[in-house]
């Protein structure tokens, strides 16, 4: 998988993707990030991507012409699955979107700034909206960072169990169960005895009825309750 990141202040991005799982995937050839300068696509001699709103208002608002040129050099490249923009009022991302996602081949993830693009541009290019939340960041490159994270894990052979995502959080609409490790008991407190027991059914049985009891007391909203 490709995904390329536009972004105005790309240098945010720089130890994200350097680290851990994500440099292990790329490094391994399961994944490519490329981060995209918008300001090398601007013809302004001062480099700006922003200006005044039209009728007036607080804040900026990013440029047409550079966010153009910087999707169409790419889509010249390669066909792209979708051209993605990180915006508080897209669709909230959730697991199963993510799951999709990760389906696909190549991707462009537009990072908003300011008072966000010009409406034309998500007219004209945006194939899907995204929110990590409802709430307002300073700028979409962590939303891109969050939203790639989120998809390369699951790209078969990143993580060395590939059985590790399928029991995360959401995928089935549960949340995980409680987790635990060495030592067997600290400070009087002890692992449950049935993940001692070494019996398999047993263990799935257990971590399914906590996995549901926790999703029912912290978001009973996956169970339709």
């Amino acid at each position: 998988m490709r995904i390329d990141i536009i972004t105005c202040l790309p240098r945010l991005l720089d130890s994200y993707f350097a680290h851990s799982i994500l440099q292990r995937a790329q490094q391994a050839g399961h994944a490519e990030v490329v981060v995209h300068d918008l300001r090398d696509y601007t013809l302004d001699k001062h480099r700006r991507v922003d200006d005044y709103m039209f009728g007036g208002g607080a804040g900026m608002v990013m440029q047409i012409e550079p966010i153009a040129r910087c999707i169409r050099a790419l889509q010249a490249e390669r066909t792209y699955d979708e051209v993605i923009y990180m915006t508080p009022d897209g669709q909230r991302l959730n697991q199963q979107t993510v799951n999709t996602l990760s389906l696909k081949q190549n991707l462009i993830i537009l990072c908003g700034h300011y008072k966000g693009v010009d409406e034309r541009i998500r007219e004209r290019f945006i194939t899907r909206e995204v929110s990590i939340g409802d709430f307002v960041l300073s700028g979409g490159e962590l939303p891109a960072a969050v939203l790639s994270d989120a998809i390369i894990r699951l790209i078969p052979g990143v993580l060395n169990d590939e059985t590790s995502a399928l029991t995360d959080s959401f995928q089935d609409d549960l949340l995980a169960p409680p987790v635990y490790t060495r030592p067997a008991e600290w400070e009087g407190m002890k692992v449950p005895d049935i993940l001692l027991s070494g019996h398999e059914a047993k263990i799935d049985e257990w971590r399914y009825e906590q996995a549901l009891a926790r999703t029912r007391a912290r978001r009973p909203d996956l169970l339709g309750e």
